[in-house]
């Protein structure tokens, strides 16, 4: 029988560091965020709906590197409080297409000072080397 592995240096695993800073980022903004009603994940939903404009809830996976499974239930919560529309593209009836409202235009323009404030403390915590490395990170995880 061979000797059990030395497991010591899973201690500084990669993955456990990112999902332990992605929580503690999450905590930050979404502290913000909750006087809006808003949590970080459906703000970066409106947002990017805001910026491309009605994509497919595919594109939208896509786009924010989401899993699809877990954007449909973001989705769904969303559209709860009417700021998203969801309907079958007119295309192709087995997909849908996922349309910002007024009402959650509203919303992203009432909160964005609140992530502005989030943005600047987490950027104060981890500098902006550390930042522009989040950044870059990301840009490379999505190729």
């Amino acid at each position: 029988m061979s000797a059990p592995p030395n497991l010591i240096e899973c201690a500084d695993c990669l993955c456990l560091a990112s999902r332990r800073a992605a929580r503690r980022i999450t905590r930050v903004y979404d502290r913000e965020l909750r006087p809006y009603g808003l949590r970080v994940t459906q703000f970066t939903v409106l947002v990017m709906l805001s910026l491309r404009g009605a994509l497919t809830i595919s594109e939208l996976a896509k786009a924010l590197g989401a899993e699809r499974t877990t954007l449909t239930r973001n989705l769904a919560l969303i559209e709860a409080v009417s700021w998203v529309k969801i309907q079958p593209a007119e295309e192709d009836a087995r997909s849908r297409v996922v349309t910002m409202t007024n009402k959650g235009r509203a919303v992203v323009a009432r909160a964005f000072p609140a992530w502005r404030k989030a943005q600047g403390l987490i950027t104060e915590a981890i500098g902006s080397d550390g930042a522009s490395a989040l950044r870059g990170l990301s840009r490379a995880a999505l190729r």
